[in-house]
């Protein structure tokens, strides 16, 4: 008799809410990544899933130094399993997720990331089904590259957001649609990966530029913040109002310290505060005469997720060169970016 192929899955926990019980001070995580296995029984003879511990934190505690460490599992044992698949804890979800999208790029084989909104141990929550899913899904032969899945959706992994703090239905695909939909056995492809954008062999980054700030816009932002962040940071993300640009009472701080710092090897880009639809700073002055007279990078539709981790692995790259980081952040990496800016 012939003996039936099972995928092998490769369970990298990491803690949060899904591994969380109950303890004195409120929810923290105490499941260990092989006690997760035992709380789906109907799935496990299906598979052959080993599991490690990477660590077991509230996702709040999060850093890069965790993503290299999940990276380099994946990398280390990439030959030996079919699929992996990453249980994280939601709140930073998204950031890890795109993250991994650009320290393991070209991925034949799936890395799937999932959590839930209540512990594992609870009769009511959607852990269960969200491990349930993910793990199909990474054993299934046509998926590949790093994606989300949360109640039935998956997301490219650059594309990821929570938009929901209770709700099951947590995170939504900005920007972009789904890439499928998981309904019990069925996985419902809408966008396939074209298998011919994937190597023999993944390409593994983990050398990452920590030293990047987010400077949120609001009316009234005082100009000496400029100075302390140029002065302090190599990478410098403005979330800007709307489609994108600078206040008046900002652009004299701004422009002095561009052309002060730029050339030392700063990298300034411009994201907007919008969830949906991108930014565009063509169209009102207040952007045009930003993107006009300065080397600046724009977003466009990025989630602020992909941009932030983007450029700490560009950056983590290339250093100062402004040409090759522009070069490269405007080149797609799973899904994460539709416009096509023109050469430096």
């Amino acid at each position: 008799m012939d003996k039936v192929f099972k995928p092998r899955i490769l369970l990298i926990a990491t803690g949060g809410t899904i591994a969380s019980q109950i303890f004195e001070n409120g929810l923290a995580p105490g499941i260990e990544a092989s006690q997760l296995v035992t709380y789906i029984p109907e799935i496990r003879d299906r598979y052959v899933i080993d599991a490690v511990q990477v660590s077991n934190i509230d996702s709040t505690n999060i850093t890069p130094a965790h993503w290299v460490k999940i990276t380099e599992t994946v990398r280390d044992r990439y030959d030996d399993y079919d699929g992996f698949v990453v249980c994280h804890g939601t709140d930073t979800m998204a950031y890890t997720s795109a993250a991994l999208s650009y320290m393991i790029r070209c991925s034949r084989k799936p890395v799937v990331i999932t959590g839930s909104q209540k512990p594992i141990g609870e009769n009511n929550t959607d852990a269960r089904q969200n491990l349930i899913d993910s793990i199909r899904y990474a054993g299934d032969p046509d998926s590949r590259g790093v994606v989300l899945v949360f109640n039935g959706n998956v997301i490219a992994g650059t594309r990821a957001k929570k938009t929901f703090a209770y709700s099951y239905n947590a995170f939504s695909s900005v920007n972009y649609p789904p890439l499928a939909l998981i309904q019990g056995d069925r996985i419902i492809r809408f966008i396939n990966s074209d298998a011919s954008g994937f190597g023999d062999r993944p390409v593994f980054s983990t050398e990452l530029c920590e030293s990047i700030v987010i400077l949120k816009l609001i009316p009234g932002t005082k100009p000496d913040l400029l100075e302390y962040l140029f002065g302090n940071y190599d990478v410098i993300v403005i979330e800007s109002f709307g489609v994108g640009g600078i206040p008046d009472a900002l652009l004299d701080v701004f422009s002095r310290q561009m052309e002060k710092w730029v050339e030392k090897g700063k990298t300034v880009v411009f994201a907007t505060q919008v969830v949906n639809e991108g930014s565009n700073m063509e169209i009102y002055e207040v952007g045009r005469r930003v993107k006009k007279n300065f080397n600046i990078i724009e977003a466009y539709d990025m989630t602020l997720e992909a941009t932030v981790t983007k450029l700490m692995v560009l950056k983590g790259k290339y250093g100062g060169d402004y040409k090759k980081i522009y070069r490269e952040f405007y080149t797609p990496v799973n899904f994460d970016i539709l416009h096509k800016e023109c050469d430096a």
